[in-house]
């Protein structure tokens, strides 16, 4: 009854729109207060989750990502995509799914991917007589990839509390996260061939997507550069987000040149503000672990798995229907840092693979960000369109049931996602 409680109580202070960090704050110090009549351990555990190199990751990639969007890169990559592709029939939205596809590893994140694609790609898209609400979904959908797609936000912050390796859980989500991306790109191309209302733009011309390539290379380049550095054993993860932050200074100073001192400050600003709150909620975040602990509540989780004779797929199966619940009502930080201390130890009791977990639980929280009524995508397409959010909606329910379908092969062929960190030394 207890935990019931204060998990209760926990979900109540989110949904009234408490920051985070906050509602994790007070939930964790009323554990605290109630059981052990005192807060005296709190500041050994903040200091503890904060003292990690690992953290180091999060301010180089956001660093990395506020410059490349500052410096208009995703303006030539859209470009690149649309001149190579989109003359073919329904080619249009198979354009806009790769350049969420690249872009997802400058962003690493989702709702920055569906915001600035969907603001270049809604307008051309509909220009070439996509119905809307395809077009919603295309956006919603491609925008989820950057969860999945390395360097994600949430999967760093998903290995630094499990303490897991990020360049094994970086090199993990690159398969499932291309499959989801073809998976999209055949759906798109199907229902624009299906309606039979898109036309396809004249062919541009072998000249201009050289051009266009060449233009695009400093964004294409990106992924070889940060994750064949971590593939190759040339750099660890935490330097690979140094390495991309210095790369995405270099190509907007000296290739772009239209980043002035005021932007790289901006970019510097922004990067400070993100962190900073990623860093409360982690805090936030181990001390409701210490929490959770405290009531004994992963132990007594255990304990029902074992007495319910649950199989290491029946938990999976419990816990991926908890969190796509969860989905509609919470954000992704939030699901992750209160599901993550407790499910950890059961994890660990049943051998099932952490990373291959995490590639799961990205997959899930990429539906948490187009269900409603909470999905942050189809907020910031209702933002950047203005259209009712029924047809957002409705455009995106298709990919719902893809990404179901996706997260169904990757839990039925874990070596889709394990394969690639295994043979790149990460495991055994």
């Amino acid at each position: 009854m207890t935990t019931v409680l204060i998990l209760g109580s926990l979900l109540a202070l989110l949904l009234t729109g408490m920051p985070i960090f906050a509602a994790l704050g007070l939930a964790s110090l009323g554990v605290l207060m109630l059981y052990e009549g005192k807060i005296s351990s709190m500041a050994d555990t903040v200091f503890a989750s904060l003292d990690n190199p690992l953290l180091a990751t999060i301010p180089m990639f956001a660093l990395m990502a506020h410059i490349m969007i500052k410096a208009k890169v995703v303006d030539d990559l859209y470009d690149m995509a649309n001149k190579l592709v989109g003359h073919v029939k329904g080619g249009l939205g198979f354009a806009t799914i790769l350049s969420c596809t690249i872009f997802a590893t400058i962003s690493g994140s989702s709702v920055a991917t569906a915001l600035t694609i969907g603001s270049i790609a809604i307008p051309q898209m509909q220009r070439f007589r996509y119905r809307k609400r395809d077009t919603y979904g295309i956006i919603a959908a491609g925008g989820t990839l950057g969860i999945l797609i390395p360097p994600s936000g949430p999967m760093i912050l998903y290995a630094i509390v499990t303490n897991a390796s990020i360049g094994a859980l970086f090199l993990a989500g690159l398969v499932p996260g291309l499959l989801m991306a073809v998976m999209f790109a055949g759906f798109s191309w199907f229902q624009a061939n299906a309606h039979g209302e898109t036309v396809g733009q004249d062919w541009a011309g072998t000249r201009e997507v050289l051009r266009a390539l060449r233009k695009s290379i400093w964004a294409v380049l990106m992924p070889p550069v940060v994750l064949g550095g971590i593939y190759l054993g040339v750099f660890t993860a935490g330097e690979a987000a140094a390495v991309g932050a210095v790369y995405a200074l270099l190509v907007a100073l000296l290739a772009y040149r239209n980043v002035s001192f005021a932007d790289l400050v901006d970019c510097a600003w922004q990067t400070l503000r993100t962190s900073a709150m990623l860093f409360m909620i982690i805090a936030a975040a181990a001390l409701l672990g210490h929490a959770v602990t405290i009531i004994r509540l992963p132990a007594q989780l255990m304990e029902a798995v074992t007495a319910l004779g649950l199989s290491e797929t029946g938990f999976i199966f419990a816990v991926m229907l908890t969190i796509f619940l969860l989905g509609m009502f919470l954000e992704t930080i939030a699901i992750i840092l209160i599901t993550t201390p407790i499910i950890l130890p059961v994890l660990i009791a049943l051998h099932i693979d952490p990373v291959w977990y995490g590639v799961m639980l990205m997959i899930n929280l990429e539906l948490a960000l187009i269900t409603p009524p909470v999905g942050m995508n189809l907020f910031v397409i209702k933002g950047v369109t203005g259209a009712p959010l029924t047809d957002i909606m409705r455009g995106a329910a298709p990919y719902v049931a893809l990404l179901l379908v996706g997260l169904a092969i990757i839990w039925a062929f874990p070596e889709l996602s394990l394969w690639l960190p295994r043979t790149a030394g990460f495991g055994g």
